[in-house]
């Protein structure tokens, strides 16, 4: 009985691909010998065979594969699964079988190289595309919550792609996308992994230049003391390209932890600057007295008092917390007053300064300057005495 033979060129595929791509020959061996029992099966009908395939030879042997009886009408019903204890020890070196034992026997057809040929491949391939897929989805989840750097390659509609290489392409929303970038094709960015799925057609890899772990991740490359914990980020706020906040505080009493961001002449916190083209980043220290924590995040404005609203829980304006930031909506207020020469300054432009100190530490924050805070004060106490006086009049009526 001949030895049919899978062309030669699957078998250099099997080390091309165990060498190049990580795909162990194993695998897509025990593939291979799948395809080719299911091509038997379809081709010659008998149910229960085996095939080995040699991975060095190509050479492929089909064996029947039968369950010894006694019971000569089982034998006659179905051939293919049983064989009877006599003719199984006609066999050559079959003195030692007994009932309930296996035997193999080979029954390779002489065209079974062809068949095996045609029908293998693409099922081959299938599962060589699957594991191919796998291995990439299993690296770039390790990715995940993570910066990686690729190259723009194409632009639709809805999203930049960035090539991230092994042929994978991260894809990059609307909402994910500096607002002061305009990307061009073959330009290297960094982007923050945001998410990885599995799909059938390949990995679906999501990818972030606004995201606020992003600034959190590059804090951490740029500042060894926060890669080993010694200074820790708190809480960022962002509005990614142009403003950023970003609260931390230090574990060691003898480290500070703002200069330390900042890093000698202004080194540290520039690479991150220059890496997100030109977001201006304020880092202020974290502390746990909230009242000077609200103080340090309004910077550069300076803060006369913190005046906390308890019974006034924060409703909804364009300075609290939303849901669509990723944070709980902010439930504490608080009034901050500041010199009258600094109110716009707190404020900040179109409202930004207040409205990152309000995420950045989850208070609404009502900024007041020092002259309305008097009249307000003024007002407030001028309002009992009114009270008293109408109330003397209805007494003399």
């Amino acid at each position: 009985m001949s030895k049919p033979k899978i062309n030669t060129e699957m078998i250099g595929a099997l080390d091309y691909l165990e060498k190049e791509k990580g795909i162990k020959k194993e695998i897509v061996i025990e593939a291979l010998e799948q395809a080719l029992e299911s091509a038997y099966k379809q081709n010659y009908g008998d149910k229960n065979v085996e095939v080995e395939f040699n991975s060095l030879t190509g050479n492929i042997k089909v064996y029947a594969v039968k369950t010894i009886t006694d019971d000569e009408e089982t034998v006659k019903a179905d051939s293919n699964e049983f064989m009877s204890l006599a003719d199984a020890r006609k066999l050559p070196h079959g003195q030692g079988y007994d009932i309930g034992d296996e035997i193999r026997e080979e029954v390779t057809p002489r065209d079974f190289g062809r068949i095996a040929a045609q029908t293998a491949k693409q099922v081959v391939m299938q599962r060589l595309r699957e594991e191919e897929r796998k291995i990439i989805y299993d690296k770039y989840k390790t990715y995940e919550n993570e910066i990686i750097t690729g190259e723009v390659s194409r632009e639709d509609k809805r999203f930049t792609y960035v090539d991230l290489g092994d042929g994978v392409e991260g894809a990059m929303g609307f909402r994910d996308k500096m607002p002061n970038e305009h990307y061009r094709v073959h330009d290297r960015i960094q982007v923050y992994v945001t998410k990885v799925n599995d799909d059938r057609r390949g990995p679906q890899i999501f990818v972030s230049r606004t995201a606020p772990e992003l600034l959190k991740r590059l804090f951490e490359r740029e500042v060894p003391e926060i890669k080993d914990g010694t200074v820790l980020i708190e809480n960022i706020a962002r509005e990614a390209g142009d403003r950023a906040k970003v609260a931390v505080y230090s574990n060691d009493p003898n480290v500070d932890p703002v200069g330390t961001c900042v890093g000698p002449r202004g080194s540290r916190v520039q690479a991150i600057v220059n890496e997100l083209d030109g977001e201006n980043m304020d880092i202020v220290e974290y502390v746990k007295d909230p009242a000077e924590f609200i103080a340090n995040a309004l910077n550069p404005a300076e803060v006369l008092d913190v005046i906390f609203n308890e019974d006034k829980p924060a409703t909804d304006t364009e300075d609290s917390t939303t849901e669509e930031d990723g944070e709980e909506q902010a439930e504490r207020s608080c009034t901050v007053v500041v010199p009258d020469n600094q109110l716009s300054l707190a404020i900040g432009k179109r409202g930004q300064n207040a409205r990152l100190a309000a995420r950045l530490t989850k208070y609404k924050i009502d900024i007041k300057s020092a002259s309305e805070m008097a009249e307000s004060d003024q007002a407030a106490e001028d309002e009992p005495m009114a009270d008293s006086e109408e109330d003397t009049e209805n007494s003399e009526d």
